[in-house]
């Protein structure tokens, strides 16, 4: 497997007459991850630590905001594990009904439930040997968690309407874009399955901590893109990637896939200028951080410092909608959850003068 580090797609126009001329990516090997695209220094601590887990058995916890790749990660981390030639089973713990997701991971016996003509089999017995991804698992509702502590404990389960004790080796990836230590302050998510899935926590960078990966995952989508859809898009101004790499992301990953896609399919040919970008995209590079901040001689701590920024951004985006906070969010980007996560992060409120 490889790692796409990928060419800049900012090109000399005079080199970039034709999409045969746009260079193909780069694969660096050194990483050893494919389908997963990332030069920036997060992305390569990350590559290091999937590296030093993925052969042993522990339980991973994924936690990054949507659209960051988890899914990627957790069959990388499959891939590179002892149990590559087993199963990897996926199941979104989110975009299942509650009543029927106990049967999609657990597996029922005919007539344990109207409908059910035949037994079938779960999630986790399918896995059986490989590794299961519980994706968004702060989803889940209190009961399933005590039977999907239950397999962690003791690596067995019984099906819906079944009396037979079934045992499964497994190894169990969690992901989840929510913090779980806060939802189990508040009583969301059992204390002791958290325990048991913080073996091994890894934090997946949202695109805005990563920028300098956008102009190689720009080249790959339009790449890609071209090839599926015949277009002949070879390259991006640089006015155009600056706003990219102005704007804050909040679809990550997945939303710059989508708006390459886009932008591809609807210029054609030639190359995606500023004047082609959306809106939103257009109108990022009025955020200007680096003018209201200034380097002395003793440095400065960058981490305080974006703390900081994105305080006050949010802080200005609530001012400026009366503290309606599905107005600031669209005025951020963000969902309406994300602020919120944010704004008591941030300890904000509203000042009563």
């Amino acid at each position: 497997m490889q790692n796409a580090a990928l060419n800049n797609p900012i090109q000399n126009k005079k080199n970039t007459s034709d999409s045969s001329n746009m260079q193909a990516p780069q694969l660096n090997g050194e990483s050893g991850f494919q389908n997963i695209i990332g030069q920036s220094k997060k992305m390569m601590e990350m590559f290091a630590l999937v590296n030093k887990v993925a052969d042993c058995d522990s339980t991973i916890l994924l936690n990054g905001e949507t659209g960051t790749g988890k899914g990627l990660v957790a069959k990388a981390i499959h891939q590179k594990s002892n149990r590559a030639n087993k199963p990897f089973i996926s199941i979104n713990c989110g975009a299942i009904p509650e009543n029927l997701l106990e049967s999609e991971l657990f597996g029922h016996v005919r007539g344990a439930f109207t409908g059910a003509t035949s037994s079938k089999l779960g999630k986790f017995e399918l896995a059986d040997g490989g590794t299961i991804l519980l994706d968004e698992i702060g989803d889940m509702s209190s009961d399933l968690q005590v039977k999907v502590l239950k397999v962690l404990e003791e690596g067995e389960f019984e099906q819906v309407g079944g009396s037979k004790t079934i045992k499964v080796d497994v190894r169990i990836i969690a992901a989840t874009h929510r913090d779980l230590s806060e939802e189990v302050q508040k009583g969301n998510f059992r204390e002791d399955l958290y325990y048991r899935l913080y073996v091994i926590p890894l934090m997946l960078p949202s695109l805005r901590e990563r920028m300098s990966d956008i102009p190689p995952l720009t080249s790959f989508f339009m790449e890609q893109s071209n090839r599926k859809n015949n277009r002949e898009v070879n390259e991006v101004t640089e006015d155009a990637m600056s706003m990219m790499m102005s704007y804050p992301w909040p679809g990550n990953v997945r939303e710059l896939k989508n708006m390459v896609e886009r932008l591809v399919v609807l210029k054609g040919s030639g190359e995606i200028a500023a004047r082609d970008l959306p809106p939103e995209l257009r109108n990022s590079q009025n955020y200007e951080p680096s003018a209201a901040l200034e380097i002395s001689d003793d440095g400065i701590c960058l981490n305080s410092a974006v703390t900081e920024f994105e305080k006050s951004l949010i802080l200005q985006s609530l001012e400026k909608t009366k503290w309606v906070k599905n107005k600031a969010a669209k005025l951020l980007h963000l969902n309406r959850t994300t602020l919120v996560e944010k704004i008591k992060r941030h300890q904000l409120q509203p000042c009563n003068i």
